[in-house]
């Protein structure tokens, strides 16, 4: 068993080097380096390590002694604490230049490749866009029988304690003491550890898990919370499967496309973009830069519950959306009928598995859009690339994934990168996504 290392005591003094990819300063401590949360390239600072490991540090500032020119004040005052941000030292502006870098180092150094032509990068509010969110609850009876409801401390098994989140939807952003209020009056306030937040546009669901039973008065606040809030309330005993609403009426959750005319339902549990905004937007761009004609037979892998199907069959003349999950898939088709789209249509498969006998892979594609989770689409793309698209639209939260999967498409299948671009989906985060456009040549 190894010797477990000794954290210093001892505050350190260092000028920063450089900035990672996920925010964090960079310095070095006898040649070994360490990464400093809260601090920016150029500044000298007073840090606190906070864990060892055998080849890098982590540490947290402790003072700015000379800060950076790009420093701003963070409007939150919880930054530093709560892990929900982590570049909101950075204006948004400063964020974009960083997250702009990530990626095109990503595609320079993994995948060897560089777009023929950069995107402008795709921004909006910075502030309260966050609609989708799962927040931590903990009941703390040293603290006076409080509940603390919010995001976890950073580097930290621990649930912040803070009473606003400023990117959070105001409708749930603005009630953390409320929230927090409501479960410890709760008959099990020891037993909610977490509440998913899921909104749409003029309405939203707060899914609250519940490790024992509600009772009868438990319930009662419960609604009247949702009641007071405008939102449906969930309890969730077990897994996804057994969210079920609380409130006597739960709406269906949905949000709109309004550059297509499209308005798309969802459940509490389903994958729906954080960020509104950005979505319209991410859909608008993608749908322009796939450009299919009314001729054109598109694949919309990963397609989840049609949010590119949709729009892409106001356009095309068939799309095909593949998704793993059935009970997206069956969104998705709902989704259509309730629509009137009568030219789309919804398979189930694995993509990480051999999917080349699939039957939705036969008869000509034109256009593909790809939207993989963080992990890529590498097990899907040899079929992707034997059927000869002229054009993929690459859809991205994961910009190593993104980069292997764009050397891939380049060196071993004869596409070419023709632009890319980030999207802001998450300010003041080091998140980083992004859109690529893949032409084969000769189409």
């Amino acid at each position: 068993m190894g010797r477990k290392r000794r954290i210093p005591r001892e505050p350190v003094e260092a000028v920063i080097e450089g900035f990672s990819h996920e925010g964090r300063g960079i310095t070095h401590v006898d040649d070994k380096p360490v990464f400093v949360d809260g601090a920016l390239a150029g500044e000298r600072v007073r840090f606190q390590y906070v864990k060892r490991h055998r080849r890098r540090d982590d540490a947290r500032v402790l003072d700015v002694l000379e800060p950076s020119p790009r420093r701003i004040e963070p409007r939150c005052p919880h930054f530093g604490l709560c892990g929900g941000c982590s570049l909101q030292h950075l204006s948004p502006e400063d964020q974009i230049v960083h997250k702009a870098g990530v990626l095109a180092e990503h595609l320079r150094h993994i995948g060897g490749v560089e777009p023929g032509q950069w995107l402008p990068a795709l921004t909006g509010p910075v502030w309260g866009y966050r609609r989708r969110a799962r927040l931590g609850v903990k009941y703390v009876p040293a603290k006076g029988d409080r509940v603390l409801v919010g995001f976890r401390e950073k580097m930290s098994p621990f649930v912040a304690d803070i009473d606003q989140c400023h990117v959070l939807d105001p409708r749930v952003g603005e009630r953390l003491p409320e929230l927090a209020a409501l479960i410890g009056g709760l008959s099990i306030r020891d037993r909610v550890p977490q509440i998913e937040v899921a909104l749409g546009d003029d309405n939203g669901g707060l899914v609250f898990r519940n490790l024992a039973p509600w009772s009868a008065a438990d319930r009662e606040a419960l609604v009247a919370f949702g009641e007071r809030a405008g939102l449906t309330v969930y309890g969730q005993p077990g897994n996804e499967t057994t969210i079920t609403p609380l409130s006597p009426t739960a709406p269906e959750l949905r949000y709109a496309l309004p550059s297509f005319g499209l308005e798309l339902t969802f459940g509490p549990a389903d994958f729906t973009q954080v960020n509104a905004a950005i979505n319209r937007a991410m859909v608008d761009r993608a749908v322009a830069l796939l450009d299919p004609s009314p001729n054109d037979r598109v694949l919309d892998l990963f397609c989840g519950l049609g949010n590119f199907t949709l729009p892409l069959a106001s356009r095309a003349g068939t799309v095909i959306g593949v998704e793993g999950e059935a009970a997206l898939v069956e969104r998705g088709r709902e989704n259509a009928r309730r629509n009137g789209i009568d030219n789309a249509v919804f398979h189930v498969a694995d993509l990480s598995a051999d999917v080349s006998a699939d039957p939705w892979l036969r008869g000509g594609i034109d256009r593909v859009l790809l939207d993989p989770p963080r992990s890529g689409a590498a097990e899907v793309l040899p079929n992707v690339a034997a059927l000869g698209a002229g054009r993929i639209v690459y859809v991205s939260c994961g910009p190593a994934t993104l980069a292997r999967d764009a050397g891939r498409l380049v060196h071993e299948h004869g596409y070419r990168l023709s632009a890319a671009g980030v999207m802001d989906m998450f300010p003041h985060t080091a998140h980083v996504e992004s859109i690529a456009v893949f032409d084969r040549p000769g189409h």
